[in-house]
């Protein structure tokens, strides 16, 4: 618990700085943190089979495209450039004839890569998009998630009787889920009425956040699946106590991604 606590301390003292300053130094951050979750989705995958290197060499060059330069120049419109969806379906498939040979490369290793990194960029590059439209917006997504899951954990320690999904998550509970959405709503609820927008319909905040809310917390089962899969407990220990950057961030992609469906009515 100390070291635990101690890796989120300096995780804070060094983030909380870069989210308020924003920008370049925003973007930077974000950047290398797409490169150290996409490392350990490639690694996880190499537990039951490696992938070639170059194959890993041109999954870093089209995460980088993706979350760097797959921005419109309006901030507030979200779209994809069909030339960076179109070399990532040719650049996996193609070396799926030239190897030849499914103990090295086949298609489903294509389309693992291609379903995650097309996944991870585009949450990462919404991350990017999101604080540049306004500070406020992503700390109310981080608040979704950063409460939910203080609430879901504490609640259902405390008196989570009911597992929620055993064979994925023993230690979650239907008690904790309720409590990290109940929680994870009227928070970061508050917080938008307050901060973001007091004239905002309260209505559709609360159900936008319980949405989200819940949302994260089944990203959560989600990554929680896949290690499962592989058979790991952590993506990485980047964060001693803490796992890795997916361990860390597996909820907020997920609300980042949802969230897209109401930024045009809240």
């Amino acid at each position: 618990m100390k070291k635990r606590t101690i890796s989120a301390i300096i995780a804070l003292l060094i983030f909380i700085p870069i989210f308020i300053k924003g920008g370049f130094i925003f973007n930077a951050a974000i950047y290398v943190l797409s490169m150290l979750g996409l490392k350990e989705f490639l690694e996880i995958k190499s537990i039951k089979k490696e992938l070639p290197a170059f194959i890993s060499f041109i999954s870093y060059i089209i995460m980088s495209l993706i979350v760097l330069f797959n921005t419109s120049g309006d901030t507030t419109i979200f779209k994809m450039d069909f030339r960076i969806i179109a070399g990532l379906f040719l650049v996996f498939l193609i070396p799926t004839v030239l190897y030849h040979d499914r103990e090295k490369y086949s298609v489903t290793d294509a389309f693992y890569l291609i379903g995650g990194i097309f996944f991870l960029g585009a949450s990462f590059s919404l991350i990017i998009i999101i604080r540049d439209i306004r500070l406020a917006l992503i700390v109310y997504l981080f608040l979704i998630t950063i409460v939910t899951d203080a609430y879901a954990y504490l609640i259902g320690s405390l008196i989570g009787r009911h597992t929620l999904l055993e064979s994925i998550s023993p230690k979650k509970t239907l008690e904790g889920l309720a409590a990290g959405a109940i929680f994870g709503t009227i928070i970061p609820t508050i917080f938008y009425m307050t901060v973001i927008n007091p004239h905002a319909n309260i209505y559709i905040i609360i159900f936008t956040t319980l949405f989200l809310s819940i949302l994260g917390e089944f990203g959560d089962l989600v990554f929680s699946a896949i290690k499962r899969y592989f058979g790991k407990k952590d993506f990485s220990n980047i964060m001693p106590g803490h796992g890795g950057v997916l361990d860390r961030l597996d909820s907020i992609i997920f609300v980042i991604l949802g969230f897209i469906f109401f930024i045009s009515i809240i």
